[in-house]
């Protein structure tokens, strides 16, 4: 190994160290700020660290927002009904793009790609009229289907370049022992696809997680129906502000999101990094 090597090494570790202490440390000062009491919050000169750290703020936030389960499994319920429909839409349509031929095929998957530069503040408006001339106002799912529309355009792109690297000739020898076009996606490509499904099912729930502050506040009215990220105003006073149990309900908001990454990384590693090694 010479010099230049390990240079390059070094510095591969740096960029990493210097790019993860970018993205944790907001969560680090989130986590230190939720054991602080309030008035300790906004001392000066700043303490990182201080003799009157407790987790008070995790048992009182319940008290105080007396609604926060139901707001955190609203949140949950409505991304993982976001990803499970969005994996159900977008496996047929993902399969039909990677084998058939049809006219304008290039052309619509353009489409969907331009469709995706449409941030949904943009189509807030049209929405609103749609979702209330259906009756789907102040409902789950006035936050589920727009969420479900706005993920498969990216999620088709993903899934179609995954099942573009299945050898045809599985299926065409299913085919000669007399399998349908059903039976073949169902039983053979999904199953040789999990890794793909995986990445695209995290990247729905975790889009779907996302998105839910800007539909619950344009399209919900109902506090049962309410998601976390609009919850936490409620953490907000007239005269003051909770922060610390803002900040303690927002870290126990986000463990469904580290646990589903958790359990499934194997198989996002996998998705995402299929096909980087040519047999």
């Amino acid at each position: 190994m010479n010099k230049y090597t390990i240079f390059q090494k070094i510095l591969l570790y740096l960029s990493i160290a210097v790019f993860l202490t970018f993205i944790l440390l907001p969560f680090v000062e989130m986590f230190y700020a939720s054991l602080r009491p309030l008035k300790h919050l906004f001392r000066s000169p700043y303490q990182f660290y201080s003799n009157d750290l407790s987790f008070w703020a995790y048992s009182e936030m319940w008290n105080t927002v007396p609604r926060l389960g139901r707001y955190i499994f609203n949140s949950f319920f409505l991304a993982s009904c976001v990803a499970i429909l969005t994996l159900l839409f977008v496996i047929p349509a993902a399969y039909s793009f990677a084998r058939f031929n049809f006219p304008f095929k290039n052309g619509t998957l353009y489409l969907l790609l331009a469709v995706n530069m449409f941030s949904g503040p943009v189509l807030i408006i049209p929405l609103y009229k749609m979702l209330r001339a259906l009756s789907l106002l102040n409902t789950y799912y006035a936050m589920i289907v727009p969420g479900v529309a706005f993920l498969i355009p990216t999620s088709i792109w993903l899934l179609k370049s995954y099942f573009q690297k299945i050898p045809i000739e599985l299926e065409e020898a299913a085919f000669v022992d007399g399998a349908s076009r059903l039976q073949i996606l169902r039983h053979i490509i999904a199953p040789l696809s999990t890794p793909g499904l995986a990445v695209v099912g995290i990247y729905a729930f975790i889009g779907a997680y996302a998105q839910q502050f800007l539909y619950a506040i344009s399209f919900n009215q109902k506090k049962e129906f309410m998601p976390l990220p609009a919850g936490l105003y409620e953490f907000i006073g007239y005269q003051t502000v909770k922060w610390n149990e803002m900040m303690a309900a927002s870290l126990v908001g986000i463990a469904p999101v580290l646990l589903v990454f958790i359990f499934l990384q194997k198989y996002i590693v996998e998705g995402l990094t299929v096909g980087a090694v040519k047999n």
